[in-house]
């Protein structure tokens, strides 16, 4: 018998050619992974450098970062109220500039004159919450006052310590349709006058009407009886001691300003504003003042 033939095996090995390209993706990676490494070194860096108080103003910033009313107890104070975002910048950069122990920082001047005047409005402000405070205890204690406690309301405002004397049904303070003021009105006047000497801030008067029309002569609104109320009360705290020299303003707002706006007729919207201005509120006026061009101011009259 013949051998046996064996099956003829072929093995066909491919040729494999050199090692295959990956392109430059890596390169890119590796550039971000450098890019934040050197970001997460130099957050540490000013985690480590920066004042504890500035870490904590960022810390309750981005607690609430919102633009609406927070309900937090406490927060970093702002415009929008306790747990709302913070309304001052905060300057993270400062310590990169100057680094504690680098000396005086010549460029960073202005935020220190910020910090002394940020002070001196929270002295401002203690003055008047003082002056507030004496005010009401006169109410409940002087003779003068005490009577009309119902008709006084005392606050603080964004412009300062706010006065009210607002009138009731059955006691005005004026007499109907006119600027004469009620003796017991002068009264109280006088009596407030010696409190507002206490304190250097200068005082504004405005005087307020209820919507009902004016009914006398023609020409003449609640615009014109507001004004002449306003600067009644102004005559009245002047003849009970007020240096002339602490008025900033006295206006007439008519009826555009209502305490009650649900009922404009309400004898509470008849009333007298007297406003002692915080440092702050002067200085912006000052400033609005000053930023009106030489060309808006009309030029005096000329005889002839």
């Amino acid at each position: 018998m013949a051998a046996e033939l064996q099956p003829i095996i072929i093995v066909r090995k491919k040729k494999r050619g050199g090692g295959a390209h990956h392109g430059g993706a890596w390169k890119v990676a590796y550039a971000d992974f450098v890019t934040a490494m050197m970001a997460f070194f130099m957050v540490m860096w000013l985690v480590a450098t920066m004042p504890q108080e500035k870490l904590g103003g960022i810390a309750d910033y981005f607690k609430n970062p919102s633009i609406v009313d927070g309900k937090a107890a406490l927060m970093a104070p702002g415009s929008n109220g306790p747990g709302g975002a913070g309304d001052a910048p905060i300057k993270m950069f400062e310590q990169v500039r100057n680094p504690p122990g680098a000396g005086p920082d010549i460029a960073g001047a202005g935020s220190r004159d910020d910090t002394g005047q940020a002070a001196r409005d929270a002295q401002d402000r203690q003055r008047l919450e003082a002056l507030q405070r004496a005010l009401e205890e006169a109410v409940a204690s002087s003779q003068a006052l005490a009577p009309f406690k119902d008709q006084l309301l005392i606050d603080i405002t964004p412009e300062g310590l706010r006065i009210q004397i607002v009138d009731t049904h059955n006691r005005p303070m004026f007499d109907l349709g006119s600027s004469n003021l009620k003796d017991y009105a002068n009264e109280i006047l006088v009596e407030l006058a010696t409190y507002f000497n206490q304190v250097e801030n200068r005082v504004a008067i405005s005087g307020h009407t209820d919507n009902a029309p004016y009914s006398g002569r023609s020409g003449y609104s609640n615009w014109e009886l507001s004004t002449q109320r306003a600067n009644a009360a102004r005559r009245a705290l002047v003849s009970g001691g007020l240096h002339d020299d602490k008025l900033s303003r006295v206006v007439g707002l008519s009826s555009s300003v209502p305490f009650d706006k649900t009922d404009e007729r309400n004898p509470i919207n008849r009333r007298i504003s007297i406003v002692v201005l915080s440092t702050a509120a002067e200085r912006s006026s000052v400033d609005a003042d000053d930023s009106v061009p030489p060309s808006a101011v009309p030029a005096a009259s000329q005889p002839g």
